[in-house]
């Protein structure tokens, strides 16, 4: 054990011994490679008085009144149209009346979760856009495609765009709920449909929906609850007091309804009213 130890101190030794020795030669070469490479030349400095060659670019001006086709404002105003468009879909098109049908046919039938709310929703959007496309075309036509090419202004075209929706609101909205706006609005009567402002229509056209929407939904009530009250007149008439009545009346409405194809029925009821 100590010939090892004896050994592994004497390789040790030599090892250091060597580095010492290499460090000398190795610091000389350095210093002569520094003593031999060449100084960098300094750069010149510009002299005084003198202006540099490259003129900073002039601002772009813009005519903001003359035409706001450019990509910063087509960004602007897309961002904006997405904000608003949940808004815009309930407030100015027939998604209001649709979803309030379809949340009372699933009520009466009994399905508390079926079809899901995301179902019902999807096919309003897409109802929705059934209904709005040739509204959707005319706009395009008569405000986007003038805006693109730099022919109108931005207010030219909200309002060029505005008309066939304010027509389309005033063809279902009724002259109870508009006469009820321009009262609380302390607008002057006007002489045609067509002068009253989007904050009469708007609010107007809503509660006209609205009201479409309930009278419906309170029709489709009534076949269904003909079979909960004779389910539930059977049942206590057989003394099964402990059957709830909605156990048997369920199955026999979706029944029913399938037998009937109520979907169809209903879906082409209500887009027949828009036509």
């Amino acid at each position: 054990m100590k010939l090892r130890f004896l050994l592994v101190g004497t390789i040790l030794g030599l090892a250091l011994v060597g580095t010492a020795a290499a460090q000398p030669g190795r610091s000389r070469n350095v210093h002569a490679a520094a003593t031999q490479s060449p100084s960098p030349t300094p750069t010149p400095l510009p002299a005084l008085g003198t202006q540099a060659t490259d003129a900073p670019p002039s601002p772009v001006a813009i005519d903001v009144g003359k035409t706001v086709a450019t990509t910063p404002w087509s960004i602007v105003a897309l961002l904006t149209m997405l904000t608003l468009l949940p808004a815009i879909m309930l407030a100015m098109t027939p998604f209001v009346r649709l979803l309030v049908i379809f949340h009372f046919l699933r009520q009466a039938l009994g399905t508390q979760t079926i079809p899901t709310n995301q179902t019902l929703i999807g096919l309003c959007i897409f109802l929705t856009y059934f209904v709005m496309q040739p509204v959707g075309a005319t706009v395009y036509a008569k405000a986007v495609v003038p805006l693109e090419k730099g022919k109108i202004s931005v207010v030219v075209a909200l309002e060029r765009g505005a008309e066939p929706v304010k027509e389309f609101m005033l063809r279902y909205a009724r002259e109870k709920d508009l006469a009820l706006f321009v009262e609380l609005s302390k607008e002057p009567r006007p002489q045609k449909p067509m002068d009253l402002s989007m904050r009469v229509v708007i609010p107007a056209y809503i509660i006209s929906e609205l009201k479409v929407g309930f009278q419906i939904g309170a029709v489709l009530f009534l076949p269904f609850l003909v079979i909960d009250m004779a389910v539930a007149s059977i049942t206590t008439s057989m003394g099964m007091m402990q059957l709830p009545p909605v156990v048997i009346s369920t199955p026999l409405k979706i029944l029913v309804f399938v037998m009937a194809d109520g979907w169809n029925l209903l879906v082409g009821a209500i887009l027949r009213s828009f036509y």
